[in-house]
Formats: C-alpha cells, structure tokens, sequence
C-alpha cells in the first residue's frame, strides 16, 4: 500500500494518535504524517503510507491554510484557549470593519513571529514546552514567516464589547503559529488577545472535501475500497520541475548516479524525473560539485 491518504483529523486526538490508529486499521507500519495538529484542532492531515512517507516532508513544506477564531480582551500562556489566563482587559472596546484589516493588513506578507513556549520548537536541545511545563522561561529567537494572505471572514462593520471574537481565513507558509498571530493581531489593536478555535482547511492540495475520517477510513478498508480514497505520492511533487526521463538516462537515475545538471534545474529546488506518471527520483543541484547533479530521493521500480 502506497500514497497519500486525506485525513480529517478530529478534535482529542493528537497527530501521534491518528498514525497510531491507522497503522491498525491498514495492517502496515508505514504510516507518518505531514504536520503536527494540536488535540484542540481540527483539520486536513495528509497521511503519507508506505514509500510515500519519502515524500511526507514536501506536504509538510507545503502552504497550509486555517480558519481561526480571534479573541481579544485575554491572553494565556498557551496563546490559545487551553491556557490559563496570564493578562485580562475586560474595558469597553470599539474598533471598526476598517481599523481591523488594515492590522490583518499590517500582517501579511514576510513577518516575524517568536514561537510560543508552550511549543516543540527545540533550543538548547530541549523543546520548550519541556521549559514551559517547568515554569522556566526562555529566550526565543525569532522566525520569519509568511503568511500570503489574511481575510476577514465575519461581515460586521463595527466590533464593539468587553470582550470581541472574529473569524479570519489564513493562507500562509510553513512554521507559522496561528495562535501567535493571534496574539499580534491583538498586539496591534492594543489588547491582549488569543485563539478561541482553529480549523486547518486545507494542507497543499488537499482540502476538506477530499478527506476522511478515522471511522471513514477503517469503513472503508474493512469494506476493501480503501483505494477509492488513496492519492498517488506524486500529488506531493505537484510544485516541482517533472521531467520524462529518457531511455539512455534510465538506469543512471534508476541506479542514483551523480549526473550533470539538467537544464530546468533551478538552484535551491529539485527536480522530478518520472517515466510513465510515476517518479523514478527526486535530483537536486550537487552541493559541493558545480554543474553536477545528485539524488534526494530515490523511489522502488516497483510499487
């Protein structure tokens, strides 16, 4: 069994736990996934099974998009609605349709964010939510993210009360904390804020249509349509060069030879040679030999 299975991830469930869960439900220990979820969130989990977890890393680099629920007035340790209340402004607040996106505004595009510590961000070799659950806390160097666009999704003109939630759709790159964001958006507002709730719609080029859950899932295996579910690995190399691979080159990149670079290699991405729709290997520029070209990964004649 090989390729890529769209999973809904349900709420209580830590990503660990739905790898865990399928690993039984398909008889296979092959089974990883594409990006951590956290318990409190939903969402598109692509499942990568069999030789397709040598390619689970390009979804987990790939965009990823959420809608999220803000909410300004608190703020708490774990930036989402989880944690314990570390500042509260429950003063009477007014801002308008206008004010709020020229601050969603304000974050789009290349921003920096520093991790939050309840987080598995290593430093100093420990993650820190290891310093967190202690009470320690740490310094954070600071990351830039992208988020490529930032929406609105509530159609009120005035937001006004104690306390004042929204929705907003988030189409951004990898390593982005939501929960952060949020905190920025209500940084820039000038109260604290975090994220009430958070869906993931969408990981690369899946979305929620096309996923399913872990009850789905086994339904389907038990009932042996599990392949009307399955996409093949290749949708992970969608936003790479592919290249047919002609005859007299076959056996050299079926065999991982070092070979001169193609003409449609671009420097710092790969490129896909595959013969018939199925990839033969992934080639990136050779790191220490100039005009030379090497193997990142290399898939079975046979699957």
């Amino acid at each position: 069994m090989n390729g890529i299975l769209p999973l809904w991830k349900e709420k209580g469930m830590t990503s660990h736990d739905c790898v865990f869960k399928l690993r039984k439900i398909l008889g296979t220990k092959k089974v990883g996934h594409t990006g951590t979820l956290d318990p409190n969130v939903e969402g598109v989990l692509p499942i990568c099974i069999g030789q397709a977890t040598k390619v689970a890393e390009y979804v987990t680099d790939s965009g990823k998009e959420y809608v999220a629920v803000v909410s300004i007035g608190k703020s708490t340790e774990t930036e989402d609605a989880d944690g314990e209340v570390v500042a509260s402004d429950l003063s009477e607040k007014k801002f308008s349709r206008a004010q709020l996106e020229q601050v969603l505004q304000q974050l789009t595009g290349d921003i920096k964010q520093i991790p939050p510590m309840y987080s598995a961000v290593k430093v100093n070799g420990r993650k820190l939510y290891e310093y967190a659950r202690k009470g320690i806390e740490v310094e954070r160097p600071s990351r830039t993210v992208s988020i490529h666009e930032l929406e609105l999704l509530d159609s009120a003109e005035l937001y006004e009360g104690e306390e004042i939630t929204f929705r907003i759709r988030i189409a951004c790159g990898k390593g982005t904390y939501i929960r952060t964001l949020a905190v920025q958006i209500g940084e820039l507002l000038g109260y604290p804020a975090h994220m009430a709730a958070l869906i993931r719609t969408a990981s690369g080029t899946y979305k929620q249509p096309d996923c399913r859950t872990l009850d789905e899932v086994r339904e389907l295996q038990e009932e042996g349509r599990i392949s009307t579910i399955m996409r093949p690995m290749e949708d992970a190399l969608t936003n790479f060069i592919s290249v047919e691979i002609e005859d007299d080159m076959y056996d050299k990149v079926l065999n991982g030879q070092v070979l001169p670079e193609h003409p449609l290699l671009e420097d710092g991405q790969p490129i896909v040679f595959v013969k018939e729709d199925k990839a033969i290997a992934i080639y990136r520029r050779h790191p220490t030999k100039p005009g030379l070209m090497k193997p990142e990964k290399m898939f079975p004649r046979n699957r």
